[in-house]
């Protein structure tokens, strides 16, 4: 941008104003929809390990990569509704989708399962855009995206099959599906209408509880739209003593890579044996801001960058 960053931040004024639109717009809809806005920490003892994420240092603390953890103990809790608008911390993230700070909404629905937080996703986006005075598309970077519901769903192994030429499963034996699903997959999903991505393999669930129908694939579902991976969520594994299986193994891939050694999250597995079934999700809204701000910059809809503090 002309003139530094003072004629950059002159320059985003509007998208700046459409992204400010947007987090109101999201605080009335859960709002109408029962869900309580509660606050979580921003620090923490002991991240939940993810063998591609790594926490930043706080004084002996980590600084939360996700509000995750505190909102499952809130549902172990009693809690039924509860949604946060939470700022997250990623180590070494950056890129034009990316930043090291960066603002998450996430919610989670108490004896839901992950399809419902699917309607919650058409619902919100639409409510969204007719707050910022849009129709039933949105114009993104030379492509309209029609949010007329339903949104297709395709499973993973379906987009891998159609995409690139293999099962999900051969992906995950040959080591590949990683690679496959980002220059692959991700770039031949449809532009022109949003997209569920669900049914992962096991081996990708994280935090997701399997199939009771087929144990091969996770209740997981990430969203497109644009081109752009807008949320991540889960029908939530409440076994404590899996989940601890699952999270040493992602602490073995970190350490060998040459991460440092997270403390074990105790507090969150002893409350994760009084969860209900539940389901959550967690939605960019940076760039869910991009979208409606028609940039492929997230510099563009953020008014402070690191380079410029």
């Amino acid at each position: 941008m002309e003139n530094g960053p003072f004629g950059r931040r002159a320059a985003i004024r509007r998208n700046l104003e459409i992204r400010a639109a947007l987090f109101r717009a999201v605080r009335i809809f859960f709002g109408e929809q029962g869900f309580l806005e509660v606050e979580t920490p921003c620090r923490a003892p002991a991240p939940l390990p993810e063998a591609h994420v790594e926490a930043v240092p706080a004084d002996g603390w980590f600084l939360q990569t996700s509000p995750e953890s505190s909102m499952k103990r809130l549902l172990a809790a009693g809690y039924q509704r509860i949604y946060t608008i939470h700022r997250a911390f990623r180590k070494a993230e950056r890129g034009s989708r990316h930043l090291p700070e960066f603002s998450l909404l996430e919610w989670y629905r108490s004896q839901s399962d992950y399809t419902r937080l699917m309607d919650d996703c058409e619902a919100l986006v639409a409510s969204a855009a007719r707050a910022l005075g849009r129709g039933p598309s949105i114009p993104y970077l030379g492509t309209e995206i029609s949010l007329t519901p339903p949104w297709p769903r395709l499973t993973v192994d379906e987009a891998f099959r159609r995409f690139a030429g293999k099962s999900a499963a051969q992906a995950i034996s040959t080591g590949s599906f990683d690679s496959d699903m980002a220059f692959s997959v991700e770039p031949a999903l449809p532009r022109d209408r949003p997209v569920f991505l669900y049914r992962y393999p096991a081996e990708k669930a994280s935090l997701a509880r399997l199939s009771p129908d087929d144990p091969t694939v996770a209740e997981r579902f990430e969203l497109y739209m644009g081109g752009l991976e807008i949320a991540n969520a889960f029908s939530e594994l409440c076994d404590p003593a899996l989940q601890a299986g699952r999270f040493a193994l992602e602490e073995a891939a970190r350490r060998a890579a040459g991460m440092p050694p997270y403390p074990p999250p105790a507090r969150f597995l002893e409350d994760l044996a009084l969860m209900p079934p539940s389901a959550g999700i967690a939605l960019g809204l940076d760039r869910l801001a991009m979208l409606f701000a028609d940039t492929a910059a997230i510099d563009d809809v953020t008014a402070f960058v690191p380079e410029e503090l």
